[in-house]
């Protein structure tokens, strides 16, 4: 017969979350796990099958509280405007207490670039390429860009986004701030 779990599976993956946030998957150890989760090792494999396992759920449970800011982006109907309310929005998000600063998907993504990690990778590629999408019906609103100036901005967009999370580990709000409208300028 199985044991009844203990815990709060959601609560846990939570402080999980936050614990990847902070120092990377790479840094976390299952002794760092354990004490943040308050469970033991055995929870976390009969729970998750391993650490990556872990961090999976993690970066599920991150994207479904990130949702609700890519939503209120995607739903809008102001173009441009939209993606930079959606620049100011996401970094409202990323200055945070205890060491989160930046974007867990995007800390990732820089974190598992040079690896062949391929679940790791779906999920990079999934929200980046949904992000881009989402730039590109932006910018066609105003019907004034060509197709490859649209791509060539929203790339360019893209990797503003990228510099913009990355920044939020280090800059200032003032700095940060100067760094989105000096985007849109440009646009």
């Amino acid at each position: 017969m199985a044991r009844k779990k203990e815990y709060n599976e959601h609560e846990v993956v939570e402080k999980a979350m936050h614990l990847f946030w902070r120092n990377g998957y790479e840094t976390t150890s299952m002794q760092m796990l354990e004490k943040e989760m308050g469970i033991n090792k055995f929870s976390i494999y009969s729970s998750f099958g391993n650490k990556h396992g872990l961090f999976l759920e993690s970066l599920k449970n991150y994207k479904k509280k990130v949702n609700l800011i890519f939503e209120k982006f995607k739903n809008a109907d102001n173009g441009v405007e939209d993606i930079k309310q959606f620049f100011y929005d996401s970094i409202s998000s990323n200055f945070k207490k205890d060491g989160e600063k930046g974007c867990l998907l995007t800390n990732t993504y820089n974190e598992f670039s040079d690896n062949e990690d391929e679940l790791i990778r779906e999920h990079m590629n999934t929200f980046m390429d949904n992000l881009k999408l989402s730039f590109i019906e932006k910018l066609q609103k105003d019907g004034t860009r060509d197709e490859a100036t649209v791509i060539k901005q929203a790339n360019y967009l893209l990797l503003a986004k990228h510099g913009l999370a990355a920044a939020a580990r280090v800059n200032t709000p003032k700095e940060i701030e100067d760094y989105i409208e000096m985007t849109f300028v440009n646009i």
